[in-house]
């Protein structure tokens, strides 16, 4: 039995005004293979399936790393790609992590360029709120079966259109602290890899079953520290308006969560700090969110931890601050604010 091929999307098959965040088959995708000590065979191809030996690392010891970010339509019809040198810095990192060769920072850049522009008419127009979310990612292949790193590797980038990764938007949702954690300190929690996220499937449905839109993971020692919010980083804006985000050696370094923490303080004059995040001293903060390269912003309304459940801003409005972080957030991602020096690359 043969898999099936997976349905091409055309463009005028889509709502751009209700896109989610689903998977789509694209027409193209770049692809690129590491053998012999060197990336070759690289470029775009229209098959959206990857034939790999049964013995391949990625299968039976996680050997895999990924990354998001997203192509945004500007009101004058260009294409922006926001930090993606960020985005190569942090797969390099997770590349060391899992002993797997690195994909360089201009390899990675123009291979992102590449799929943007062979999928064009997939980028939703300005004014819809959609973007063209791009998935690169890495895995070990071959035939192997030690527990050693692989010899031959396979570097590929898809695409596709879409909205909003919580339903709502920037609408104040609910969270529930796990018990289960997400990552340990000397783990692969700062690393982008896909067993990080298997972890956290069991946990965050729990949090659903319970009507939370995903779970908060707290520090895996004590139980006593905000760590991240579902698979997205956690901020809070303290009550003299300080912008406050966890440290841990398990938190994955979000491009988004450092964005928002110098727009904070260079664009806004706020002060801004990395530390703990107490669960019992949250009623120092007046506003709090989730925030990555799918949700963006994703407002904290309420936070049940034990028998508490603690109110933020609000359960249904959006905090100033939080609000006047995202539109310049957003603002800058679409090419309506100006940009700090070297954070847009036109396509």
């Amino acid at each position: 039995m043969t898999m099936s091929e997976p349905k091409t999307m055309k463009p005028e098959e889509i709502d751009w005004n209700n896109l989610g965040f689903n998977y789509m088959n694209l027409p193209y995708r770049y692809r690129a293979y590491w053998r012999d000590g060197e990336w070759q065979d690289t470029g775009l191809t229209e098959d959206a399936n990857v034939t790999i030996s049964e013995g391949s690392t990625c299968l039976h010891y996680g050997q895999e790393v990924f990354e998001g970010l997203k192509a945004y339509r500007c009101k004058d019809g260009s294409i922006n790609l926001f930090r993606p040198d960020q985005n190569a810095k942090r797969m390099q990192k997770s590349c060391e992590r899992l002993m797997m060769p690195k994909v360089p920072t201009d390899m990675f850049v123009a291979a992102l360029k590449e799929v943007v522009r062979a999928n064009e008419a997939y980028i939703p127009p300005y004014g819809s709120g959609g973007t063209l979310y791009l998935r690169p990612y890495l895995i070990g292949v071959g035939g192997n079966i030690g527990v050693h790193p692989a010899q031959e590797y396979i570097f590929s980038i898809f695409a596709m259109p879409v909205g909003n990764y919580f339903k709502g938007g920037l609408t104040p949702t609910s969270f529930v602290a796990s018990e289960y954690d997400r990552a340990a300190h000397k783990g692969t929690g700062a690393s982008k890899v896909g067993g990080n996220y298997a972890a956290s499937l069991f946990p965050g449905q729990l949090a659903h079953n319970d009507g939370f839109s995903d779970c908060i993971y707290l520090d895996p020692i004590e139980h006593k520290k905000i760590e991240e919010v579902g698979s997205a980083n956690f901020f809070g804006i303290t009550k003299d308006g300080k912008f406050v985000t966890p440290k841990s050696p398990s938190i994955l370094p979000s491009v988004t969560k450092y964005s928002l923490l110098y727009l904070a303080e260079h664009n806004f004059g706020m002060e801004t700090e990395q530390g703990d995040i107490f669960i019992d001293q949250l009623d120092h903060f007046a506003e709090a969110g989730a925030c990555g390269t799918a949700a963006v912003i994703s407002p904290i309304g309420g936070f049940k931890y034990g028998n508490n459940f603690h109110v933020f801003y609000s359960e249904t409005e959006v905090g100033p601050v939080t609000r006047k972080l995202y539109d310049e957030l957003t603002g800058i991602q679409f090419g309506d604010v100006k940009a700090p020096e070297g954070w847009i690359e036109k396509v």
